[in-house]
């Protein structure tokens, strides 16, 4: 059994590189005419850990017999990426987003600065905030599609482009920790652990809302002068829904969030929820069932590979003292998923409280820093690269955009 740990840890390290190097297949499949469409799979980012814990599963299959293969696959707990498959697919709904976007209009024009202005605050204050509620993805699809005509868009300068990004990255990956079951590391360990929604707002959640109100105000001061004159309404487009449609689908929401741990019933929930958007499909835009399914993917294969690494995993992170391990988790995040670090944080026994905190910690304030570091970045990108020059967006500046609110974030987590 030895052999099959060793195996699995090699293609946990070949699912790592893959995931670095999944910008490199999205260039091949632009070269290629005849495979275009199996580089760009190879290309997602959600794709990566489900497509290595398949072939893992068949070389423990070879090594050991199908049987005891099989055998370890449903041994498993898959509850949490159903979880979120669902939740993204039901809160990024367009009478949901709808809400969100009447709240925040309503809420701009109480604010005594200009319209376009505070726009933009609760674009990257409130919105990431609201997260905690509506899961991480469906804020970072909101939010991004406000902001892309008024922020991400030809006239900004590109620097001051990548600091609202890097911000709003940021932000997303801190601001779903209010709750336990908003934020893909947290949800990760929320049941190990026993860490409930009020566990997370008193220990996780002020600090980071500070933190988001911090990075959002000072991103908002320097892009005042370019803000100016900027119709907002022209920000997010207007949706006209009855308000029983927009309730059945809040109701919908807040249902799946009560039966989080309970897959059987919110998987039935979430059937009927497939149904009425099919009754009413005049009010509803298409469902991202794609990218849903994609995230679902990422973390069950997470929880397949994730579940051999024990072996490796807890001497190293055992013989971390917790300040090393705040900080170790910050720069593991930036080349790998957060989710998938503090999974297998999850599997180690015997850490302690202050040991766990340092380690979601650092998972969650790090989760700006590349396009891999937090599940919800890469739809992010996907909306907002066209407001960058040549219709993409850099890694390395990237980075450099999100250093100054990852400190925030970090000072905020490790300091209070």
């Amino acid at each position: 059994m030895q052999d099959v740990h060793v195996v699995a840890a090699v293609l946990f390290a070949l699912a790592l590189v893959h995931t670095f190097a999944a910008k490199s297949f999205e260039r091949l499949a632009d070269r290629s005419t005849k495979h275009s469409g199996l580089f760009h799979l190879l290309g997602e980012i959600e794709i990566v850990f489900g497509l290595w814990a398949a072939i893992f599963v068949c070389a423990m299959a070879a090594m050991v017999g199908g049987k005891e293969a099989l055998g370890y696959v449903e041994s498993r707990q898959y509850t949490e990426p159903l979880f979120v498959f669902v939740v993204m697919v039901v809160a990024a709904s367009r009478p949901v987003l709808g809400v969100v976007k009447a709240l925040v209009t309503a809420l701009s024009k109480i604010v005594p600065v200009r319209a376009e202005i505070a726009q933009a605050w609760l674009c990257f204050a409130l919105v990431p905030l609201i997260g905690s509620l509506i899961t991480e993805p469906a804020a970072m699809t909101l939010a991004a599609l406000m902001l892309a005509p008024t922020v991400f868009r030809q006239g900004i300068p590109e620097w001051l482009k990548y600091g609202a990004l890097g911000v709003l990255f940021v932000n997303v990956s801190i601001g779903g920790t209010l709750t336990s079951f908003a934020a893909p590391p947290v949800l990760m360990v929320a049941a190990t652990w026993g860490w409930d929604s009020v566990f997370m707002a008193s220990t996780f959640g002020w600090k980071a809302a500070l933190a988001v109100v911090v990075n959002a105000t000072g991103l908002v001061f320097m892009l005042r002068p370019h803000l100016a004159g900027v119709k907002t309404d022209s920000a997010f487009e207007e949706i006209s829904i009855p308000v029983w449609v927009s309730l059945v689908h809040v109701l919908f929401l807040a249902a799946i969030v009560v039966f989080a741990h309970h897959p059987v019933v919110f998987m039935a929930m979430f059937l009927f929820f497939l149904g009425f958007t099919h009754a009413y499909t005049q009010y509803q835009s298409p469902l991202i069932l794609k990218e849903g399914l994609l995230v679902g993917f990422f973390l069950a294969g997470l929880v397949v590979l994730g579940g051999m690494q024990q072996w490796w995993l807890q001497p190293v992170v055992s013989s971390l003292e917790p300040t090393a391990l705040f900080f170790g988790a910050v720069g593991l995040t930036a080349i790998t998923d957060n989710a998938a670090l503090t999974y297998l944080g999850s599997l180690i026994v015997g850490m302690t409280d202050h040991a766990k905190y340092m380690l979601v910690a650092g998972a969650v304030a790090g989760g700006g820093l590349t396009v891999i570091a937090n599940a919800p970045n890469p739809a992010g990108v996907a909306l907002l690269r066209e407001g960058f020059n040549d219709g993409s967006i850099g890694i390395g500046a990237l980075l450099l955009g999100a250093l100054i609110p990852t400190a925030v974030a970090c000072a905020f987590l490790f300091l209070l």
